[in-house]
């Protein structure tokens, strides 16, 4: 893992990138019922109608085949005596499950019965009661969880579930950590642009967090969806002020995101954004950069590529790429691996093309950010300023704004 709690596993040579041999930890998370070989970064619904609002990181698409190992462990398998469903385990609790859930073992460590429902302490008021809590079709899975779609006193709710782990106790007592940290940071963060944490609770054999759901997807998701084909400027830069809105709020409480890109942008029904994906139990998420369709390198700065100490304008940096997505509607270096794009920001100094037309306060903006010199990059406050006056000017002197986008290259030295 990089310094700092930057998501990497293993050994990167970015003087030659594409001898890079990573140890790969099958901590992949797949849509389920898909079976393409697109790689994407953080989870949506499998039917591309929603997005979780914690996203697991460093997903990849394609096979159907279950990574997760919970149905083996030794606490939850099914035995011949065995006469309880999770559904007569959640009845008696007051909640419900689908009827295809009832062979989940995920589920049926939450909702066994047998077991009390402990919360955090010193945040016991953000204990879910698992009686009005209505589980839905898990959407998402990997080889330390799922997440599923459900309902938490009547409202729409993503719920993530945990594995701990049964035979190896030091990974266990890390998720744990990893698991009150997250909780800690969700249960902070208040903000109209940041994602609503709902509960959390705990079992011996699963961890759970609820968070708000977002029906519109991803950024990235929503982007994609556009066939590459940029969005009105008035609509790209009010998302981005949603953003810088939100990272200011975080950082004005010390925080660092570490993970800022479009994946981790959700678009909710009254099309603002929220920032998504705060927590550090990312459920082993030590993946990315092990495969060349892994894609947070596309958003991170050099300073933590290389390992090197880093603080809050790492994020800085991430949002200028973010900006330049709003802008042209594009993936970031795509004609290249993200492995090819990390040696290229650090060794190169590439960045993505700003286009021709784009407004002079928005290539500032951009050009500023993601500077290789942190000392160099605004803070949040002066981005919100910035994007505050580029806003008025588009609405004052620009009609029908919307940017023509270079194809290729879609970078430059």
């Amino acid at each position: 893992m990089l310094e700092g709690g930057a998501n990497f596993h293993g050994n990167i040579n970015l003087n030659n990138p594409e001898r890079n041999i990573f140890e790969l930890s099958q901590g992949f998370y797949h849509k389920l019922d898909e079976g393409t070989n697109m790689s994407v970064d953080s989870m949506q619904t499998s039917n591309g109608g929603g997005s979780v609002a914690m996203s697991l990181d460093n997903s990849s698409t394609g096979s159907n085949d279950s990574h997760t190992r919970i149905l083996n462990h030794q606490g939850l398998r099914r035995h011949a005596t065995d006469n309880y469903t999770v559904q007569a385990s959640a009845n008696h609790r007051g909640g419900r499950v689908s009827h295809a859930l009832s062979d989940d073992a995920l589920v049926q460590a939450l909702m066994d019965n047998n077991y009390p429902t402990e919360g955090l302490q010193n945040y016991e008021e953000w204990t879910i009661d698992l009686r009005k809590l209505n589980m839905g079709a898990a959407f998402a899975q990997g080889a330390f969880g799922k997440l599923y779609r459900g309902t938490y006193n009547g409202e729409e709710v993503a719920v993530k579930l945990l594995e701990r782990p049964e035979n190896n106790l030091e990974r266990a007592q890390l998720m744990e950590q990893q698991f009150q940290q997250e909780v800690r940071m969700l249960a902070t963060l208040k903000h109209p642009n940041i994602v609503r944490f709902i509960g959390s609770c705990r079992k011996p054999m699963v961890w759970c967090i609820v968070t708000e759901y977002a029906k519109g997807g991803s950024v990235r998701q929503f982007l994609m969806s556009r066939h590459n084909r940029a969005v009105p400027l008035r609509t790209a830069v009010k998302q981005a002020l949603d953003v810088a809105r939100g990272m200011e709020y975080v950082h004005e409480l010390n925080t660092i995101h570490r993970d800022l890109k479009s994946d981790n942008l959700l678009i909710f029904g009254d099309k603002s954004i929220k920032i998504a994906d705060f927590g550090v139990a990312r459920i082993e998420v030590q993946t990315e950069g092990m495969t060349p369709e892994t894609g947070t390198y596309r958003w991170m700065a050099p300073e933590m590529i290389q390992h090197r100490p880093y603080n809050q304008k790492v994020d800085v940096y991430s949002f200028g790429i973010v900006l330049w997505e709003l802008i042209t509607g594009l993936l970031p270096f795509p004609n290249m691996t993200a492995v090819q794009a990390a040696f290229a920001v650090v060794n190169k100094s590439v960045r993505p093309i700003i286009p021709n037309d784009c407004l002079p306060v928005l290539s500032e903006i951009m050009t500023r950010c993601w500077d290789a010199n942190p000392d160099v990059r605004p803070s949040f406050s002066e981005v919100v300023r910035m994007l505050e006056h580029a806003e008025k000017e588009i609405m004052t002197n620009v009609r029908k704004a919307r940017f023509r986008c270079c194809i290729q290259p879609m970078t430059t030295d």
